[in-house]
């Protein structure tokens, strides 16, 4: 069976003349069969792309050869099937909607934590409050053991959500994370402009986490924006599934529910107005 690549990396650079750009990247990527999405907009790039070995290669070796954007890093992961329908290079205001125009990552963001760094520190007990970017429907599939969940259903929520959060917080360690870490270089300079005296975020993200100590204070998977739905602590694809209704991610015991009737409801729409989860457009 061929396996297929699966890269995701970001970078935040200012960017101009960005309709030349996405035209090139696009017609490279189609020539090299690949399959995704990147994101273009003036404050960088985020791109999550499937295929070939050599085509993600290739890839990988033109990025590093653009000024711009070298010494991207790159995260990997494999899957028995392509996860993505189509290739589309977007234009966006933001890599990732904030809607706070003084936090500029490609300036300045708060320090990166390796995730070997956090798992010595959770071993030896040091005090350390682990803080959830992701969204409502990402985290019920899985999240570190005792993190603060936000509760927000989409990340322009964050910064509300700050608010609400415990004021002593701010005196304590705090080590932000999500998937692969482009929210954080967002969410942590916010926490560091509200007061929050020492703020961390999880180099790589989740999926570096995963890929450097496994599943170490872990519990559950990682919700991913493609149609694996989630990857385990092994970086492989797990059994989860989205409810054709509402987009929900559902684990083996909510698919086992009555409620759960395929192309019909699930746990969380069944007696409800279907209203469609916010990920749709992004497993398209």
């Amino acid at each position: 069976m061929t396996q297929v690549i699966n890269i995701s990396a970001y970078k935040f650079v200012t960017l101009n003349n960005l309709e030349p750009l996405r035209s090139k990247l696009k017609s490279t990527c189609l020539k090299l069969g690949l399959k995704g999405t990147i994101l273009l907009s003036p404050e960088g790039i985020n791109v999550t792309l499937a295929g070939a070995r050599s085509s993600i290669d290739a890839i990988i070796a033109y990025f590093e050869n653009e000024p711009l954007f070298k010494n991207m890093p790159f995260k990997e992961s494999l899957s028995d099937h392509q996860p993505f329908n189509r290739m589309l290079v977007r234009l966006k205001k933001e890599v990732i909607a904030f809607g706070v125009p003084e936090i500029r990552p490609q300036v300045y963001t708060s320090p990166h934590l390796k995730p070997s760094v956090l798992r010595d520190w959770l071993e030896s007990g040091k005090e350390v409050v682990l803080l959830d970017t992701r969204n409502e429907y990402e985290i019920k599939l899985g999240t570190f053991k005792n993190a603060i969940n936000p509760h927000i259903d989409s990340f322009r929520d964050f910064p509300e959500a700050v608010k609400k959060l415990d004021p002593s917080l701010k005196e304590k360690p705090i080590v932000t994370f999500c998937t692969g870490g482009v929210r954080c270089e967002k969410a942590a300079p916010h926490l560091e402009n509200e007061g929050f005296k020492e703020v961390y975020q999880i180099d790589g993200g989740i999926l570096k986490y995963f890929e450097e100590c496994g599943d170490a204070f872990w519990e559950g998977d990682c919700f991913v924006f493609d149609h694996r739905v989630a990857l385990n602590p092994s970086l492989e694809q797990t059994k989860a599934r989205l409810c054709f209704r509402c987009r929900s991610p559902l684990t083996e015991e909510d698919y086992a529910s009555a409620a759960y009737v395929i192309d019909v409801s699930c746990p969380y729409c069944i007696g409800t107005e279907s209203k469609q989860n916010p990920l749709s457009e992004s497993l398209s």
